[in-house]
C-alpha cells in the first residue's frame, strides 16, 4: 500500500486519502468530542504526514504512524491550550521558601517535644487552650476540674515550656536597654 503519494491526480489515491482521514477523523472525535477540533486536528495530521513522508521507513506501518501523528499533533494541541500564567516580580518573590519551611518544621517539631515533657495535666490544659483555643471554662468542664486548677497548670505549663524553648526565643543583644514592668 502506497499510502503517502498523495500528490497524484488518480482516483485511487484521492480514495486512499478520504479512508485516513475518515479514520483519523473518527479517533480524533472520540478522543475530543468536538467536531472543530477533531477536523482541525485530521488536517494537521494530514498536513504533517505530506510534509514528513520521506521519513516513513516501512510503508506498510503508515496506518500506525499516521495514528502516531495524531496522537503528537493531539498532545501538542493541549500541550499550546495549557494555562499559562504571568510571571512578575511578585510571583518570583515568594515568602515561603524551603529554608523558611524547613526552619518552621524544627520549631514545630521541637515545640512537640516540649510540650510531651510537661506533666500530664499540664500538657492537657496547654494543649486545651492554647492549641485548641478553648475557654477555661470548656476546659475545666472537659477535664472536669474546677477553673482555678486549670489557670494554675497552664500558668506552670507556659513557664515550663519558656524555660524547655529558651533556644528558639529571638537573641537580644548586649546592648540593647531591657525594659522593665512598673506597677
Amino acid at each position: 500500500m502506497d499510502v503517502f503519494h498523495f500528490f497524484g491526480r488518480s482516483r485511487e489515491s484521492k480514495a486512499i486519502l478520504e479512508q485516513h482521514r475518515q479514520r483519523l477523523y473518527r479517533i480524533a472525535y472520540a478522543w475530543t468530542h468536538s467536531t472543530a477540533l477533531a477536523d482541525d486536528l485530521v488536517q494537521e495530521t494530514l498536513a504533517k504526514a505530506l510534509r514528513k513522508s520521506s521519513q516513513l521507513r516501512d510503508p506498510s506501518a503508515g496506518d500506525a504512524w499516521l495514528y502516531s501523528i495524531l496522537a503528537n499533533c493531539y498532545r501538542d494541541h493541549f500541550r499550546r491550550q495549557r494555562a499559562t500564567e504571568e510571571v512578575d516580580e511578585n510571583t518570583i518573590i515568594h515568602e515561603s521558601t524551603p529554608e523558611k519551611e524547613s526552619s518552621e518544621q524544627e520549631i514545630v517539631l521541637k515545640v512537640r517535644a516540649a510540650i510531651a515533657k510537661l506533666a500530664e495535666g499540664q500538657r492537657q490544659v496547654v494543649t486545651l487552650v492554647d492549641i485548641q483555643g478553648l475557654s477555661y471554662m470548656e476546659v475545666a468542664q472537659i477535664l472536669n476540674v474546677p477553673i482555678g486548677t486549670v489557670m494554675s497548670r497552664l500558668c506552670r505549663a507556659r513557664y515550663a515550656l519558656k524555660d524547655l524553648l529558651t533556644e528558639l526565643a529571638p537573641r537580644v543583644a548586649a546592648d540593647e536597654v531591657k525594659l522593665r514592668r512598673i506597677k
